[in-house]
């Protein structure tokens, strides 16, 4: 969500010089793609934009089509097909990645009439709670709806804005409760009246929180790393000379706080991640406890293996023994095998673990993958 971030930033400091602009946002990928749908990009009518909608490729495209739109103050889809290299050459791009990625442009003055997008996500980024933005982007020329149109739901299903063809808001919104169910994007092909109506469904994800539990030396490069990807990152420790502010710049919160009821004063969401890297073996067993009886899906534990044996075998002789269901949650030792030795390669270790258990995915090389690679699971 940091792109997201920086699109609004983006965006208030424009709304506030009065200055023309366009999103694009790709709504829908066939094939192959640097980006995938969800993808956004907010461009000026002086050439600037914040965000990607491709690895570069598209960008100079889409900015030419920007100007268009805001001239026109009406929004538009422009498909680029780059299955084949002729296709590619004849748009004047590179991609290379054999893929047909629509982007709907949209200018802001045209946006704003309808609804004011950029406050919903601010909203969506400062709740960081799940939403839905179900979007039309292709429709038959004898329909009279809109490209452009939306329908957004908070994570609790309640509409955020409405789409006004009645009969097509009642085919979408079953399908969007079940995408905020299932957490995953897609795109959908209504039929209404007498032709179709092409809508993207996607679900805004809040970023990681990530809670690192001990504040050593070797903390600050994951801090470091995590606030880089724009994840919230708290740093916490029951010694007071490890929780100085200035000793994590990058962090949202740093909290001095006694191991036995530390988890007490965090907030536990289904984003939460948390690792346990105090080197201190007593502080790591008390909290463990804690977090185990918590709803947090992911606890990693720094150390080597029979660090962490000891662990169980220590709560089990205290009438704590730890479940199988459990031991799924914990990472000991965290992190993937990636022969880290520094303190900085191990905090890439441990970051990229966590990415991929977030995302549904074994971390392994994307040579050996079949399939597109930035397929949800």
């Amino acid at each position: 969500m940091k792109e997201l971030s920086r699109i609004v930033e983006a965006y208030e400091q424009i709304a506030d010089k009065q200055q023309k602009a366009a999103l694009a946002t790709v709504v829908k990928v066939e094939g192959s793609s640097y980006r995938r749908a969800g993808a956004r990009m907010l461009m000026t009518d002086d050439g600037r934009w914040t965000g990607a909608i491709s690895g570069g490729c598209l960008e100079g495209d889409a900015l030419r089509k920007a100007r268009q739109a805001i001239l026109q103050n009406k929004p538009s889809v422009v498909t680029y097909d780059t299955m084949t290299d002729e296709n590619a050459s004849r748009l004047g791009v590179g991609l290379g990645c054999n893929g047909i990625i629509d982007v709907l442009i949209e200018p802001m003055d045209y946006l704003n009439a309808q609804m004011d997008l950029m406050r919903v996500f601010k909203d969506f980024l400062k709740d960081r709670k799940r939403a839905a933005i179900a979007t039309i982007f292709n429709i038959e020329e004898s329909m009279q709806y809109g490209i452009g149109q939306r329908l957004i739901l908070d994570s609790q299903g309640h509409e955020l804005s409405n789409i006004e063809i009645p009969l097509l808001k009642e085919q979408i919104h079953p399908d969007m409760i079940s995408a905020l169910e299932m957490g995953q994007s897609s795109h959908k092909i209504y039929t209404v009246e007498k032709g179709r109506v092409e809508v993207s469904i996607e679900i805004l994800h809040p970023s990681i929180e990530l809670i690192i539990f001990g504040g050593g030396y070797d903390a600050a490069p994951v801090v470091k790393l995590g606030d880089a990807l724009g994840w919230q990152v708290t740093v916490t420790d029951d010694c007071i000379a490890h929780t100085g502010s200035k000793r994590f710049p990058g962090a949202c919160q740093v909290l001095h706080a006694p191991r036995e009821n530390v988890v007490d004063t965090l907030s536990i969401t289904p984003y939460t991640y948390t690792v346990l890297m105090s080197h201190n073996y007593a502080y790591d067993i008390a909290v463990l406890p804690h977090l185990l009886a918590s709803d947090v899906q992911y606890i990693g534990i720094l150390g080597p293996k029979k660090r962490y044996l000891k662990m169980l075998d220590e709560l089990s002789q205290k009438g704590m023994p730890v479940s199988e269901e459990d031991k799924q949650r914990i990472h000991s030792p965290v992190g993937l095998d990636i022969g880290a030795e520094t303190p900085d390669e191990i905090a890439l270790s441990i970051i990229s673990e966590i990415q991929a258990v977030h995302q549904g995915r074994k971390g392994g090389v994307l040579k050996e993958k079949q399939g597109f690679i930035h397929e949800r699971i």
